[in-house]
């Protein structure tokens, strides 16, 4: 079983990235990045620190803006306005979830399409369903990037992904029914729901719950990819996909910590530089 391996992937692309940048740099241009976090959300912390160590490793502009839990929806708005029209900052997000007083769908609406590195503004997302992406999700671009570095073919392949979110499950299908895979979005709801997952080439998981998946939803030689990001019942992270278990029957498969994670701030910083690189080219 091969383990893929996001440190890995992660490593290597930054290496392509900086030297982006730098190129960038001698024409004038340095790719910014602004992320707003809201509140005191630990997880939330952590994702936010590790994407401001990402850009500076790379040489970007980083900016992150915090606010206490209280801030208004109003105060909120008008900083997503002033970045809409910063022209240092080619892309910014705002973490979620946000506190309960204010409305995400409004936020979210509220970013420049063309800023959203998030990919989650309805335009974006009508772009990639439509198969002409401008900027996409982070963790489904990751994704993307990590089955392309490993050489993963997915023409013709039967996917099956669990989860129907809109940050993974929805734009991990529209990704990857571009690349002729023949896609199954399964959920709560699904029924006969292993013997759905067991004809997966491909198997996404994405549901949030600790080792839920284990060999009996895998065939033989399947590509798992665990999206997941839990404690098991000692405290300790682990994925959606019971990784022992499954170990055996799969052929290649995403650890957790270490797979998909790094792939998704990975993704995050080549959107951005992607933005820059059209403002340095007019």
């Amino acid at each position: 079983m091969i383990k893929l391996d996001g440190k890995k992937v992660a490593a290597a692309q930054d290496e392509k990235m900086a030297q982006r940048v730098a190129d960038l740099k001698d024409k004038g241009v340095t790719p910014g990045i602004a992320v707003i976090l809201v509140g005191d959300n630990s997880a939330s912390a952590v994702y936010v620190r590790n994407k401001q160590r990402r850009a500076e490793k790379l040489g970007m502009n980083s900016q992150l803006i915090h606010f206490q839990a209280d801030v208004t929806e109003k105060e909120l708005l008008e900083k997503i306005d002033e970045l809409n029209h910063d022209p240092e900052i080619d892309g910014f997000l705002v973490q979620l979830p946000l506190p309960d007083h204010i409305d995400e769908d409004r936020v979210i609406n509220a970013i420049d399409s063309k800023k959203d590195v998030d990919g989650f503004a309805p335009e974006n997302v009508g772009h990639l369903w439509i198969g002409e992406p401008q900027t996409k999700p982070a963790t489904a671009a990751g994704i993307l990037m990590m089955l392309d570095y490993y050489d993963v073919d997915l023409d013709g392949k039967n996917v099956v992904i669990i989860g129907r979110s809109n940050i993974v499950g929805k734009p991990v299908a529209a990704m990857m029914l571009d690349k002729n895979a023949t896609v199954t979005v399964a959920h709560s709801h699904t029924k006969n729901l292993k013997e759905l997952a067991k004809t997966a080439d491909v198997l996404v998981v994405a549901i949030g719950r600790a080792k839920m998946i284990n060999k009996d939803y895998v065939k033989d030689g399947a590509v798992v990819i665990d999206v997941g990001m839990d404690r098991d019942e000692n405290g300790k992270l682990c994925g959606d996909v019971d990784f022992d278990d499954v170990e055996s029957t799969a052929s290649m498969m995403t650890p957790v910590p270490g797979g998909v994670g790094p792939m998704t701030i990975t993704a995050l910083m080549d959107q951005v530089i992607e933005i820059a690189e059209k403002r340095a080219n007019g």
